[in-house]
């Protein structure tokens, strides 16, 4: 047993890797190298986890072998009926957005982190309950995916994310190839408006001449709150805003009128009225309208006296 000690931007967990033989049903038909290159990324625990009975990997897989080029990954094997459910990739956006400190730990993964509390919880909603969830960390100088060649971060871009994505998932494949013929899906939000559709083009192209050991039974994706262009973008948050009566009608025809987000720069007309739009988002999350937002210790803090003290009103 080896120890492998993980950071991220948003936690901090320790993976237990064990190095004995799969046993049971998935293993069998699989050849010495699969067995041997999958119990190596094998995980067995982490700290403070709740008890489960799927399985769970993470590792490495190299996408270029000259300039040292890997990628990294966390996959979790559905909770039930795995043979039977399809395979996701979820991929976070940014451009920079670590999957994993964000999609697998704080969104759609398995586990989520409890604050003050140094333990993991199961969480309820999990995709892996529907889905054998694949997450990764893309493009190399994000999260835990690297390069040993330092020009490799000055030419990065969609494109070679996309490559780069599409080698993982044939390695990958090759790595577990119990998964081969599984229904496979592509997931992801906000800058993932342009990783999944560009990656699913790919694999689309890559399959019109591919191998049967190098074809991928890709069946659709998913994007949420996609960032496609700043037009669409913007536009978009203008509409949603109003339609969800966060932002009043003078605001949103003031926008409506002064702003055409398809021409760079900006008017200063255009400008004041997206002042008044952003300045409603100090004190509503605009990622979660509907939940309850409390205010910093660095913030001013509204309290109001109760029966033996003061409690602090959660905005």
């Amino acid at each position: 047993m080896r120890l492998f000690s993980i950071s991220s931007a948003s936690f901090l967990l320790v993976l237990l890797f064990s190095c004995s033989l799969v046993r049971g049903g998935r293993s069998r038909g699989l050849d010495r190298e699969a067995l041997q290159q999958q119990e190596a990324d094998r995980v067995v625990g982490l700290p403070g986890q709740p008890p489960v009975s799927f399985r769970q990997y993470a590792g490495y897989v190299t996408v270029n072998e000259s300039h040292g080029r890997a990628l990294f990954y966390w996959f979790f094997e559905a909770t039930h009926d795995v043979e039977k459910k399809p395979l996701l990739l979820w991929l976070n956006g940014g451009p920079g957005c670590s999957s994993i400190g964000y999609g697998a730990a704080e969104e759609l993964g398995p586990f989520l982190m409890q604050k003050g509390v140094p333990e993991l919880r199961f969480n309820q909603h999990s995709w892996n309950k529907e889905a054998n969830l694949l997450f990764l960390e893309s493009p190399v100088g994000v999260g835990f995916s690297y390069t040993n060649t330092s020009s490799d971060l000055q030419s990065l871009g969609d494109k070679i994310t996309a490559e780069d994505s599409y080698i993982f998932l044939v390695n990958w494949l090759k790595r577990f190839p119990q998964f081969k013929s599984h229904d496979f899906y592509i997931a992801g939000e906000s800058y993932a408006g342009h990783y999944v559709p560009q990656l699913s083009e790919k694999i689309f192209d890559e399959n019109k001449r591919a191998s049967k050991e190098t074809y991928i039974n890709f069946k659709g994706f998913m994007i949420g709150n996609a960032l496609m262009d700043d037009d669409t973008d913007q536009t978009g948050m203008i509409d949603y805003a109003w339609d969800h009566a966060v932002i009043s009608d003078r605001v949103y025809h003031d926008v409506k009128s002064n702003c055409d987000f398809s021409i760079e720069p900006a008017t200063q007309a255009c400008n004041n009225a997206l002042n008044e739009y952003f300045a409603v988002y100090h004190i509503i999350d605009m990622y979660s309208l509907y939940a309850p937002v409390c205010t910093s210790i660095t913030s001013t803090r509204k309290s109001f006296q109760i029966e033996g003290g003061w409690m602090d009103n959660c905005l």
